[in-house]
């Protein structure tokens, strides 16, 4: 298949560009495409160097199925033009996501709603994913009534900029800043803009997406998210409130059964996730799975995920998996 990675150089561009290789996904030719600034210059795919080319150069070469990961601002302007195309569009940003003619794709999930008329396709925010992963089994057991969550998210969710200014303040320099204050030795309560209701973009993205993806919008989320000096991925205290009752043990079976989770919950042996163990794979894992001590038929957990792989880039190849099956 002709496959275009639009923002092919960023760190989830790159990072797709592996996972597209790792997965043996059936790339006859690549586009990769970048800003203007890039173009010209080649990447490494396949065993291959494949040219840079802008997103114009890349409407007209006939591509089957596109990766955008550039932001929002491109993806609105272009994701439509490629998908009115005949295009499928597998697009990482926010902008479409709450598009209610657009699906939000988690695809151990939800994937079996994908059809071959959906040549727009929404790839959910890191933090999201992670979550829903672990919690969309509980929810079918057991239904959600509220979940309080706080992320401890990695500076690779804020892009090259973020991981260099955190690189350069340990070396004592601080001409970078991607952060409104400094990041290493710190944490930030602040993960992208604020909004009017005095919460985070990104807190709000934990609400809105978690209801769209679970389809049941009353379930309460009460969100805080936080920037960490940390690369290897995103962490999560989730306390969750079930309506109906559950045994410990069933729920740490339920989880060791579900695609794509893995439970590592050995307190004794010094054995939870983290950030440096999900570090490039692609597994959800979860731990620290127990009883809330006051509030009845709820439970705490705390869930580590690689924030640029399951949380970007593996996502959106498995979405691009699916959708191969649609083209002849």
């Amino acid at each position: 298949m002709k496959v275009a990675v639009v923002g092919a150089t960023g760190l989830v561009g790159r990072k797709m560009l592996q996972v597209l290789e790792e997965r043996q996904f059936p790339v006859s030719c690549l586009v990769p495409v970048a800003s203007d600034k890039s173009v010209g210059r080649h990447v490494s795919f396949m065993g291959k160097q494949w040219e840079v080319v802008s997103i114009e150069q890349a409407l007209s070469q006939d591509v089957q199925i596109a990766l955008f990961s550039a932001g929002s601002q491109v993806s609105k302007r272009f994701a439509p033009e490629f998908a009115s195309r005949g295009v499928y569009v597998i697009d990482n940003s926010s902008a479409w996501r709450m598009d209610k003619d657009v699906k939000l794709i988690v695809p151990e999930i939800n994937g079996d709603l994908l059809t071959k008329d959906d040549y727009l396709i929404a790839n959910p925010n890191c933090s999201t994913i992670q979550m829903v992963m672990v919690l969309a089994p509980l929810h079918e057991k057991y239904g959600i009534k509220r979940i309080v969550v706080s992320t401890y998210q990695s500076v690779t969710g804020a892009g090259y900029l973020a991981v260099e200014q955190m690189i350069h303040e340990r070396s004592g320099f601080f001409d970078l800043q991607k952060f409104p204050h400094r990041i290493d030795m710190n944490v930030l309560p602040h993960c992208d803009v604020f909004l009017e209701n005095d919460y985070t973009k990104e807190e709000m993205k934990l609400v809105n997406e978690t209801h769209k993806i679970l389809e049941d919008y009353d379930i309460q989320v009460s969100p805080t998210a936080a920037r960490v000096p940390v690369i290897g991925g995103h962490a999560e205290s989730v306390n969750v409130e079930l309506n109906r009752e559950f045994e410990i043990h069933d729920v740490r079976q339920l989880l060791s059964d579900t695609p794509g989770v893995v439970v590592l919950d050995n307190p004794a042996d010094n054995e939870y996730p983290m950030p440096i163990w999900a570090y490039d794979k692609d597994e959800v894992f979860v731990g620290r799975l127990r009883r809330d001590l006051f509030v009845p038929r709820a439970l705490n957990m705390w869930i580590v995920a690689d924030n640029i792989r399951k949380g970007a880039a593996t996502n959106a190849v498995q979405i691009a998996q699916i959708i191969a099956k649609f083209i002849k």
